[in-house]
C-alpha cells in the first residue's frame, strides 16, 4: 500500500502550467519518466519512454531522408584543433561552447581534440579525400549522433550539454543545386513537424547576425509553445563554396576545369521532444501525437479478477498490435490510477474492457486530447481506431495553430509591440524592418524580443521600419525564445 500511495502522488504532483510554466515543464519531464539527471550538469539519462519517442521521430525522418536519396554515415567524435580552425567564421561561432580533450590516459596530447559540437569540418576533410570528378557529385549524407556544446544554462531537452541529433551534410556541383537542397530539406522538416508532430511552424531565413557560423544562408523553423514563446526546432544551411575553399575541396568538371563544389547542412535534435511537451501538454501531463507515441492504445482491463476479462483483454491487445502500437496494463494498481498514469504519459487512446463490455461485445475508447468517451463495437476496432488516431493528430494540430494565431500580433511601432506583449503576453510579433543590424538590436533593447526569422510568407504591414522609420525591406517574426 505504501508503494501504491507513492505512485499515486507521482501521478498527481504536476504544477499547473498557468501557475508556473517552467515548473510544469520540469514536473512533466520527470513524472512521465522521460529523463533522469546525472552527476554532470546538462548531461541526462534519456529513459526508455523518452528514448522511444526519439526512436519514432528518428524512424520517420530517416525514411523521409532515404526516400530523397540520402545515405547514413558516421563521423568521428573527436576533431583536431587544427582542422576546426580551418574555417575562421565557423570556429569563432562555436569557440565558447567547445569542450576539449587535452590528455590521453596520463599523457598530454600533442594537439587538443574538440568533442564535436557539429561535424562540418570532418565532412569537409572526408570530401577532400573522395571527390575528384563531377561524377563523384552530389554526396547526400546524414548521420545520427550525439554532440557536445558546453551550455551555461541547461534544461532537459531544450538546452543540454550533450544531446542527440541528426545532421545532414551534402555537397553539389552547383550553387543552384545546393540551394535547392537547402530548401528541399526545410520542406521535409515542415512536413514532419506538421504531419507527424502536429506542430505548425513559421519558416524563413535567419537575419545576417543570427545565421549559423560559416553559412551563407540559414533557413529556420520556428514553433510557438503553449506559453507564446518561440522554439527553433530545426535549421537548414546553405554554405556556398566557403568551406570547400577553406579545405581545398576541388573537382574536375565536365569542361575538364577545376571547380569548387557547394555545400549544405541541416539538422534537428532531441529538442523536438521539448517542443512536443510545451506545444501539446496540459495540466495532466503529456499529450502525444499518435505518430511518435510509444504506446498508441493502452488496454485497461476493468474488474480483471472476474472470469475471462484478463484473457479477453490480452487477446484484444494482440489483435490491435497488428495495426497499431498497443499494450495492456495488467498491473495490480486500480483502474483509476492506471487512467491517470497513462494520461500523464500522453497515450493517445485508452481502451477500457470489463465484464459488461464483454457481455455486450463492445468496449470504451477514451481520447487523451479531448477526454471524449466512445462506445465501440469490438468488431469495428480495425476501422475505428485508425480514424480516431488521425482525428487526434488533426485536433492537436488545429489546437496548436489556433494558439499560434491567437498569440500573433502585427505591430507598426515599438510602443505597439510593448503594449501588445504587456496586455496579451508572449507571442509572435510581425513587424517591418529596414535590414540594418542596429535596428534589429534596437527592437531587442526596446521590447525585449529578438528576431526569429524573415518569414517566407511576407506581408506588407507598413512601408517603414518599426525601429528607425526608414523604408522597410522585410517583415520579421520577433519573439522571446527558449
Amino acid at each position: 500500500m505504501a508503494e501504491q500511495g507513492k505512485q499515486k502522488k507521482l501521478v498527481e504532483a504536476i504544477t499547473s502550467m498557468e501557475q508556473d510554466f517552467a515548473q510544469w515543464y520540469t514536473d512533466v519531464v520527470k513524472k512521465a519518466e522521460l529523463v533522469e539527471y546525472t552527476s554532470v550538469k546538462g548531461c541526462l539519462v534519456i529513459r526508455p519512454y523518452g528514448y522511444a519517442i526519439w526512436e519514432h521521430m528518428q524512424r520517420i525522418m530517416d525514411e523521409m531522408f532515404k526516400a530523397t536519396g540520402h545515405e547514413n554515415v558516421y563521423m568521428p567524435l573527436f576533431i583536431p584543433e587544427s582542422l576546426l580552425e580551418k574555417e575562421k567564421d565557423h570556429v569563432e561561432g562555436f569557440a565558447p561552447e567547445v569542450a576539449w580533450v587535452t590528455h590521453g590516459g596520463q599523457e598530454a596530447l600533442e594537439e587538443r581534440l574538440c568533442i564535436r559540437p557539429t561535424s562540418e569540418t570532418l565532412f569537409c576533410e572526408h570530401y577532400a579525400h573522395i571527390i575528384q570528378s563531377w561524377r563523384d557529385l552530389p554526396k547526400l549524407y546524414n548521420q545520427w549522433v550525439s554532440v557536445v556544446r558546453w551550455e551555461k544554462t541547461t534544461r532537459p531537452f531544450l538546452r543540454t550539454r550533450e544531446f542527440l541529433w541528426q545532421e545532414g551534410h551534402t555537397i553539389h556541383a552547383s550553387a543552384e543545386e545546393a540551394m535547392e537542397e537547402t530548401r528541399r530539406m526545410l520542406e521535409i522538416y515542415v512536413r514532419f513537424f506538421e504531419e507527424s508532430l502536429a506542430i505548425p511552424v513559421v519558416t524563413g531565413p535567419k537575419t545576417e547576425s543570427d545565421k549559423f557560423a560559416g553559412a551563407v544562408t540559414t533557413l529556420a523553423l520556428e514553433a510557438m509553445m503553449h506559453d507564446g514563446k518561440a522554439l527553433q526546432t530545426g535549421t537548414s544551411h546553405y554554405f556556398g563554396d566557403g568551406f570547400a575553399k577553406a579545405f581545398g575541396i576541388q573537382y574536375t568538371g565536365k569542361d575538364n576545369q577545376l571547380a569548387y563544389p557547394f555545400q549544405t547542412s541541416w539538422g534537428t535534435t532531441t529538442r523536438m521532444i521539448g517542443a512536443l511537451i510545451m506545444t501539446h501538454g496540459d495540466d495532466s501531463g503529456l499529450v502525444l501525437p499518435p505518430a511518435v507515441a510509444p504506446i498508441q492504445v493502452i488496454v485497461v482491463p476493468v474488474a480483471m479478477q472476474k472470469p475471462g476479462v484478463l484473457e479477453a483483454a490480452q487477446a484484444l491487445t494482440e489483435r490491435l498490435q497488428a495495426f497499431c502500437r498497443a499494450r495492456m496494463d495488467a498491473s495490480a494498481n486500480s483502474p483509476g490510477w492506471k487512467f491517470a498514469q497513462h494520461e500523464m504519459k500522453g497515450v493517445p487512446l485508452r481502451l477500457e474492457l470489463g465484464p459488461r463490455d464483454l457481455e455486450a461485445q463492445h468496449c470504451v475508447l477514451v481520447r487523451r486530447d479531448t477526454g471524449e468517451k466512445t462506445i465501440v463495437d469490438l468488431h469495428a476496432l480495425e476501422e475505428t481506431i485508425p480514424q480516431l488516431l488521425q482525428s487526434i493528430r488533426d485536433t492537436l494540430y488545429q489546437r496548436a495553430l489556433e494558439n499560434q494565431k491567437r498569440h500573433t500580433y502585427r505591430c507598426n511601432s515599438l510602443e505597439e509591440i510593448k503594449r501588445e506583449l504587456a496586455e496579451k503576453g508572449d507571442g509572435f510579433v510581425y513587424a517591418m524592418w529596414c535590414g540594418e543590424e542596429a535596428c534589429e538590436d534596437g527592437v531587442k533593447e526596446a521590447t525585449g524580443i529578438g528576431s526569429r526569422c524573415i518569414p517566407f510568407a511576407q506581408e506588407q504591414i507598413s512601408g517603414t521600419c518599426v525601429c528607425c522609420g526608414k523604408t522597410a525591406k522585410h517583415m520579421v517574426c520577433w519573439a522571446n525564445a527558449y
